[in-house]
């Protein structure tokens, strides 16, 4: 008759930890930053189809790193639980900080209750009419959430993206700003000065977005040779 090992919860926990923290860091890192003009989300990703980056509802994003099909499966189960709240309660009352608690609430009991955590980390954000109502959550692998203030960053050489980010980063930047200092974040750890825009997967949640565009929906996308042309006209 065999034995089973025993493995203390705490032992068993950071073990979870480790796993997803190894993960997340092999990743490409993502920037997610709140500028004048609205927010800027930039992520190393040459891939042309399978996005990082996402839009959510009407004023609110989504960003990750780590493993695809895991974080994919959240903002697909985002959007149906954004669409199914404005359909029946109003527009208003779907919010970047009721997304944020469900996606806690998810990533949480798995890392508690399923064999093996999922290997992301999320961005929720969300534009407001000013920039002082920009708001930005942070979601590790174990539920747990922050309100960040002003940018993220996530995956791969984190903390070092987040110097460089820190060092320049100004509430006043504009939206061609912030792409050239996430550009150039990201290209910390590379021996280049700044990503080229083929390398990166570049959005805007566009503050005027009602004004501008006539549209209630924020989320812009840009192809490269969008991001590429923006950064020459304001170089």
């Amino acid at each position: 008759m065999t034995q089973q090992f025993y493995v203390s919860p705490e032992q068993l926990m950071k073990d979870r930890a480790d796993f997803a923290r190894k993960g997340i860091a092999r990743g490409r890192s993502v920037i997610v930053i709140s500028c004048a003009d609205g927010i800027a989300l930039v992520a190393e990703n040459p891939s042309p189809s399978l996005h990082k980056i996402g839009e959510i509802y009407d004023k609110i994003a989504f960003a990750a790193v780590g493993k695809y099909n895991e974080f994919e499966s959240l903002r697909q189960a985002g959007v149906r639980y954004a669409d199914v709240r404005g359909y029946s309660y109003d527009r208003e009352d779907v919010t970047a900080r009721g997304l944020a608690s469900v996606y806690a609430q998810s990533l949480g009991a798995v890392f508690t209750a399923e064999q093996k955590p999922f290997e992301v980390e999320l961005a929720v954000a969300e534009v407001g009419p000013r920039q002082e109502l920009d708001h930005l959550y942070r979601l590790t692998f174990d539920g747990s959430i922050a309100d960040e203030n002003g940018f993220v960053v996530m995956g791969g050489v984190a903390d070092q993206i987040s110097d460089v980010v820190k060092d320049t980063w100004d509430a006043g930047l504009d939206f061609p700003g912030a792409l050239r200092l996430a550009l150039r974040a990201l290209a910390a750890d590379k021996d280049v000065d700044a990503l080229p825009p083929t390398a990166v997967e570049a959005a805007v949640l566009e503050r005027a977005s009602e004004s501008s565009r006539g549209t209630r929906r924020a989320f812009r996308r840009l192809l490269p040779e969008d991001l590429a042309q923006l950064l020459v006209e304001e170089a």
